[in-house]
């Protein structure tokens, strides 16, 4: 057991040197933009987790954090209007083939409900839904949504998005400011709760809006109905 504790221990160690390593590279800024670009059409890319373990790491002095920020949302920008693009450019089609019933399509058309209720607020409150992100920017491409509105909201959505997730992990780094894995554990497991809460209060409000929708009142029912 304490060979197999041990071995264990230096596991754990050389991954911690090795993300000290990664993160105090001047490269590291470059990785985070790509990712974060990335994210933005292929979705499968954790461009939130590495933001977070930046932030955890910058609490310990690298990387720096205002910078670790700015590249974030500057990849995030540049994501979203790629993924724009590609709406823009055949995406109504591509939309449309997605198997009725399964999840993408769902998130599809919350998005197309949710851009034509209240357009750009969507689009910022998207960035902290699971699969919601990619679905509307492609779909607000796919409509046609004027592009320098969808600049406007998207500059504020990937903003708020890169100093919220930075911060998160260096609110964990300075917590456990010994133990970085710790930080990011918190980090991670606070970016989770607010996920949670944020797709909670989606479902909850969506959930309250349909029988509001398809009970009428009896004045608004036919004579033979009410009968």
């Amino acid at each position: 057991m304490a060979g197999a504790d041990g071995r264990t221990s230096i596991g754990v160690m050389d991954l911690l040197d090795l993300l000290h390593q990664t993160m105090s590279s001047p490269w590291v800024y470059l990785a985070i933009f790509a990712i974060a670009v990335l994210d933005g059409f292929f979705p499968i890319v954790p461009s939130e987790t590495a933001v977070i373990t930046a932030g955890v790491f910058a609490a310990s002095g690298a990387p720096y954090l205002p910078a670790v920020i700015v590249v974030a949302a500057a990849g995030a920008l540049v994501g979203d209007h790629v993924s724009y693009a590609i709406g823009r450019s055949g995406g109504s089609r591509l939309l449309d083939r997605l198997p009725a019933g399964g999840k993408r399509r769902a998130g599809v058309e919350w998005a197309r409900r949710g851009i034509t209720l209240r357009g750009g607020l969507v689009l910022t409150v998207a960035r902290y839904v699971p699969g919601g992100r990619t679905a509307v920017t492609l779909t607000m491409g796919a409509v046609g949504y004027p592009r320098r509105r969808f600049l406007a909201f998207d500059a504020l959505a990937a903003g708020s998005w890169g100093l919220y997730s930075a911060l998160v992990g260096y609110l964990g780094g300075l917590a456990f400011e010994q133990d970085p894995l710790r930080g990011l554990l918190l980090g991670l497991g606070l970016a989770l709760t607010v996920t949670v809460v944020v797709e909670g209060v989606r479902v909850l409000r969506r959930r309250r809006t349909k029988p509001a929708r398809s009970i009428r009142p009896a004045a608004e029912r036919s004579p033979e109905a009410v009968r």
